[in-house]
């Protein structure tokens, strides 16, 4: 990669220390150029030390400047850059207050390119113990989400966002790598083994360890020093270095372990790694997520200052045991529609903020709920389809007034009872409210009541997600479209009347992702200027009801229009009484308007059902078997971006 020119460099500079448009005051003018001659235009160095002079929005005197300047040696010339590259990655480093070069180090533990999720690696810092508290009732998670925006500001760290723009997660440049690398060394903060042969010094004061197998082919060395092991205080492994992994019985003073993504399944002794694990009685967080474990023992209970348990995408564990009621300092919970079995489980949680999973079939257990106050993101299937469990919940949500994301989904496919409604009545989503989902059918009344009582209530509403509404009419979506901070939107309408829904170019001015499925029963309309900052749209239209309509030309609004899309466009079309012909019209000129949008997204176009079916064959199909061609493979996990897959499902 060449170096910036003087010119690129200085607006890089300038754009990080100085508010966007003031420019570069006069006294720091001389100063700037020294220091960007020192950085040779390598964009690193210039980042670098623009944030470290720019901490926390506000610019630092000019002595400090001189200080830093001094503190540089010759410059990024061709044979000394490595050098002096590190000694500006380290003047930025010990720039940072104390506790965030303790948070920095521990990234160490990563291999080099790894993505670092954001959220397992703040509540690593909480049980680690780096993360202090600060007032009284403060979540320690959003603390350490502090933290990370600060190393992110400090160019410390790079961020990663997902499909609708938030962080996510992060990496860590191979420079900035290496150099906490070797300052961990340095301060034994912590041992990095790969299993090719390292054996751990008997005089090393061994606390954190992070297992590597660098060569899966390679006949990996099972650590052997336990004088020292017995020490340590954390392990991070990662596949496939479980088989370097002495016995957990070993470690008398482990607070943190995380296998998440190790196969434990095939090591052989799944089983007696569960019975170890359970008598770790130090331990503050455990990573168990994608390990293929089925069930967990009953002396998890013996965990009694555990914070962090992570159970996800394990999809056999069923059951919690009832020695899970022990567990009273759990901050995370994360399963995979985990059977809460006996009442009185949750009552005694009452620490959690993120609750993940749950299975709810007693109206005792969704009481219970509403007793742990500081619950902030919950992910709830409700098992019974009956107005009193649905009740118990709404009574228990009322009490949860940290509440910042909430999925509900139902264990039946039968539910009738419409739960929005009785949201809508007894319940008012706070302020800070950032994600919602509903798989339960819905009634968007209960929204319009939100919105009509006090529409700050859903200001930060950013997710949106109901992929079971009975009918969406125009009116709604002029309501949706004014929720400013929305940049994902999925609904899928079951009931659908209204023939027409025209997706205006006053609303929605923040949506990224776009996803609306009407059936069978109606078109979609977007007016010029509409969704201007969307990336990925995906819906469904009747090619039968166009045509009725008068709309001949299958004009839906996509030529010249959402200059923004990127990544996506998927269009399921339905027959709607259209004969095979218009179908094939329709497709085409879907394809025809978006080959000719400037970005290129991927185009993906279904239609049901496929023109392989003689429409003949469908038409005389009864009405129940003509529904089974229905929106499948919508994915609303934490992480996972909304897609629309249409099939036949035969």
């Amino acid at each position: 990669m060449k170096p910036l020119s003087i010119d690129d460099s200085r607006r890089l500079f300038y754009k990080r220390v100085f508010a966007a448009d003031s420019g570069c005051p006069n006294e720091f003018e001389q100063v700037s150029n020294d220091i960007l001659k020192k950085c040779g235009g390598v964009p690193l160095a210039i980042i670098t030390i623009a944030s470290a002079l720019a901490s926390g929005q506000v610019v630092k005197p000019k002595s400090e400047w001189d200080i830093l300047l001094q503190s540089l040696g010759s410059g990024l010339t061709e044979d000394k850059s490595l050098e002096e590259m590190r000694r500006i990655l380290s003047f930025s480093y010990y720039d940072l207050p104390y506790h965030l070069r303790t948070c920095l180090l521990y990234l160490c533990i990563y291999p080099e390119d790894s993505v670092i999720d954001r959220d397992r690696l703040i509540w690593k810092w909480v049980a680690e113990g780096f993360v202090h508290q600060g007032n009284q009732g403060t979540s320690l998670f959003l603390l350490g989400l502090n933290y990370f925006n600060q190393l992110i500001n400090r160019s410390m760290i790079q961020p990663i966002h997902d499909d609708i723009g938030q962080v996510c997660s992060c990496r860590v440049h191979d420079m900035v790598l290496d150099l906490i690398c070797n300052l961990s060394h340095e301060a034994k903060f912590v041992n990095l083994l790969d299993g090719t042969g390292n054996i751990m010094s008997s005089q090393s004061n061994v606390r954190r360890l992070s297992l590597h197998n660098k060569n899966e082919d390679h006949q990996a060395k099972p650590l052997r020093n336990f004088t020292v092991i017995s020490r340590v205080r954390s392990i991070t492994i990662f596949p496939p270095a479980i088989n370097i992994m002495p016995a957990l019985s070993r470690f008398e003073v482990l607070r943190v372990l995380d296998l998440s993504d190790c196969k434990l399944w095939e090591s052989g002794s799944l089983q007696l790694i569960l019975k170890d694990v359970a008598h770790l009685i130090h331990l503050r967080y455990l990573g168990l997520a994608h390990t293929g474990i089925r069930e967990l023992p009953a002396e998890i209970g013996n965990l009694q200052f555990l914070e962090v348990l992570d159970l996800g995408f394990n999809f056999c564990v069923r059951a919690l045991p009832s020695t899970f009621c022990n567990l009273r300092r759990l901050i995370y919970l994360n399963f995979y529609l985990c059977k809460v079995v006996t009442a009185g489980v949750l009552q005694n949680l009452t620490s959690i903020e993120v609750l993940r999973g749950i299975l709810v079939s007693l109206d005792i257990v969704a009481q219970e709920l509403g007793k742990i106050a500081m619950l902030r993101q919950l992910e709830i299937c409700l098992k019974d389809d009956s107005l009193a469990l649905y009740e118990c919940f709404v009574e228990s949500l009322r009490n949860l007034h940290h509440i910042e994301s909430l999925i509900i989904s139902s264990y039946s496919k039968e539910t009738s009872f419409e739960l929005m409604d009785l949201l809508g009545e007894q319940w008012v989503p706070p302020g800070h409210l950032r994600k919602f989902g509903s798989h339960v059918p819905t009634q968007l009344s209960a929204l319009r009541g939100w919105i009509d009582r006090d529409p700050s209530h859903l200001s930060n509403l950013s997710a949106l997600i109901l992929d079971s509404v009975k009918e969406v009419q125009q009116e709604d979506m002029k309501i949706i479209g004014g929720l400013l901070s929305l940049r994902r939107l999925v609904i899928k309408s079951t009931h659908q009347t209204e023939r027409l829904i025209v997706v205006s170019a006053y609303g929605f001015r923040c949506m990224v992702d776009f996803c609306f499925d009407c059936g069978s029963a109606a078109q979609i309309m977007f007016e010029p200027g509409a969704l201007p900052s969307v990336e990925a749209i995906e819906f469904s239209l009747s090619v039968g009801v166009a045509k009725e309509d008068g709309n001949v030309d299958f004009d839906f609004g996509l030529q010249g229009n959402m200059l923004s899309l990127r990544r996506s466009v998927s269009v399921g079309f339905y027959f709607g009484g259209a004969r095979v012909v218009e179908a094939k019209e329709a497709e085409a000129a879907v394809r025809h308007a978006l080959h000719a949008h400037p970005n290129q997204p991927e185009i993906k176009i279904s239609v049901n059902p496929p023109f392989a079916e003689g429409i003949e064959e469908w038409m005389s199909r009864p009405n129940e078997a003509k529904s089974s061609y229905a929106c499948s493979g919508l994915d609303f996990g934490r992480n996972a971006p909304s897609s629309l897959i249409y099939s036949a499902r035969r």
